[in-house]
């Protein structure tokens, strides 16, 4: 059995042209450990904010996979007049029916639930806690009735907080690296020293602004994860990536994953863009983080093609618009 294990790779941000790599995805064994994406040189604009729009979708194809094999029911039996058979066992939906034609993609669009952002601010641990406590409760009461109309049994994930090292049944990790969700326990596990460095590190008003997006980003693409987890999205991943042949293949569902994660991510902040607020500033920065990215790994997606599927979530509020598993292989690069 393979053990779910999915790590996210975030930013690591200079002073100046912020530094940011994301890791390559491990090789362990535990393949549902995801990365989060990470943004690239930091120059936030202020130019005049304006409501994005997505780029027209080229028709997805699906790429095929190989679907777990059924029992064959032995042939029927004769006993005089009356003919028999043993019925067949249910084997329940394949892997690929649990990306490509997952029942989340037919539950319809996000409503909002009138979130708004903690009063706190991430200028310490405390401010940070507040805000991801409040995030929590938002995206449960947003995801809820979602997993639920998709025939899944919702339930809140952990959060755990960590500066210095961590340990988890996804291994350690220190806080150099970045935050990342772990499947087997159904945790995130948010970097503080990261958060609250990032919003202390500048004076400028736009650059607090800035973090406080960027926390919420990937807060809410963790927590993409865990409805990637809820849904059997995860654990088929897991699956199908352990058979690939290549790991030209691997990396490719990776970026399948990944890409999914933050566009669902997208669905919950377009949805409450009025009451949290991502207006002004918070839109000018919003818009500049998920436009640049980088991916020295391959396993996230280049930058326009994850600002693409950012704004599939954030326009579309729906997760048939975050069926990365069905799109061609040039959405994915």
């Amino acid at each position: 059995m393979i053990a779910l294990f999915v790590v996210l790779g975030v930013v690591v941000i200079g002073v100046i042209g912020l530094k940011l790599a994301s890791s390559i995805l491990k090789h362990n064994g535990d393949p549902s450990y995801a990365e989060p994406t990470t943004t690239s040189s930091y120059s936030p604009t202020t130019e005049p904010s304006t409501e994005p729009s997505g780029q027209p979708a080229t028709k997805p194809t699906v790429r095929p996979t190989t679907t777990r094999p059924t029992t064959q029911a032995p042939l029927p039996t004769t006993s005089r007049s009356t003919t028999t058979s043993t019925p067949t066992t249910n084997p329940g939906p394949s892997d690929t029916d649990l990306v490509v034609r997952n029942k989340l993609y037919k539950v319809g669009a996000m409503r909002s639930v009138n979130c708004k952002e903690s009063k706190s601010r991430q200028s310490t641990a405390a401010g940070a806690r507040a805000n991801y406590k409040n995030l929590l409760a938002c995206l449960n009461k947003a995801w809820a009735p979602m997993i639920t109309k998709a025939g899944g049994r919702f339930r809140s994930p952990n959060v755990v907080t960590f500066s210095g090292t961590v340990q988890s049944p996804c291994g350690a990790h220190s806080d150099s690296g970045p935050p990342f969700f772990c499947g087997t326990n159904d945790t995130i596990y948010m970097n503080l020293t990261e958060d609250v460095g990032n919003y202390n590190k500048y004076t400028q008003s736009y650059s607090k602004v800035w973090a406080r997006m960027w926390m919420l980003h990937q807060f809410a693409h963790e927590y993409g994860h865990h409805v990637q987890n809820q849904t059997g999205i995860l654990q088929a991943y897991a699956r199908i990536r352990y058979e690939r042949a290549t790991y030209t293949q691997e990396l490719q569902d990776s970026r399948r994953l990944e890409l999914q994660a933050s566009c669902f991510s997208d669905i919950f902040i377009g949805s409450n863009r009025r009451t949290y607020p991502i207006t002004g500033q918070s839109l000018v920065q919003w818009r500049w983080l998920i436009a640049n990215t980088i991916d020295n790994g391959n396993d996230h997606g280049a930058p326009p093609i994850h600002n693409y599927w950012a704004l599939r979530g954030w326009n579309g509020r729906n997760p048939n618009a975050c069926n990365t598993w069905a799109a061609s292989a040039a959405q994915v690069k």
